[in-house]
C-alpha cells in the first residue's frame, strides 16, 4: 500500500520560456522559485507548498497540436479565491477562456491553456460563486 502526504510537483514541457515564463508570471500570478541547474532550460514555481516545473522540450510528444480548449483532456487544476476575479483578469489579458460555472463537478470551472496549449482549470467550489 502507497500511503500520500500531497502533491509536490506538476511537470510541463513548453517550448518557448520567454513566452511560458509570461504567462504563468504575469498572466497566471505565479510566483517563481529557483530551480537547480540542471543542463535544460526551465522554471520552477511555488503554489501553497506544490509546484509547477516548467521544461523546455520542442521534441516533446506532450505538446498538444489542436490547441482548442477543452475540458476532457489532461489539465491539472488550481483552486482560485474568487472565480469572477479570476475570469475578469483573464478576459483582460486576452486569455481565451472555457467557462463552465456549473459544471456536474461540483466546481465552478474556467479551463484556459497556456501558449503551448497545456490546459489549466481554474476553479472554486460552485456554492463559493
Amino acid at each position: 500500500m502507497i500511503t500520500y502526504t500531497s502533491l509536490h510537483h506538476v511537470s510541463l514541457t513548453v517550448t518557448d520560456l520567454d513566452q511560458a515564463k509570461a504567462f504563468y508570471g504575469d498572466i497566471l500570478c505565479l510566483n517563481e522559485i529557483p530551480r537547480p541547474d540542471f543542463d535544460f532550460p526551465g522554471a520552477w514555481y511555488e503554489i501553497e507548498g506544490q509546484q509547477l516545473h516548467l521544461i523546455v522540450d520542442p521534441s516533446s510528444q506532450t505538446i498538444r497540436e489542436d490547441k482548442r480548449l477543452s475540458s476532457r483532456e489532461g489539465h491539472f487544476a488550481l483552486r482560485v479565491r474568487n472565480y469572477s476575479d479570476a475570469l475578469a483578469w483573464l478576459k483582460e489579458k486576452e486569455v481565451e477562456v472555457l467557462e463552465k460555472p456549473h459544471s456536474k463537478s461540483g466546481f465552478a470551472q474556467i479551463f484556459c491553456a497556456d501558449p503551448d496549449g497545456n490546459l489549466i482549470e481554474l476553479n472554486v467550489e460552485q456554492k463559493n460563486l
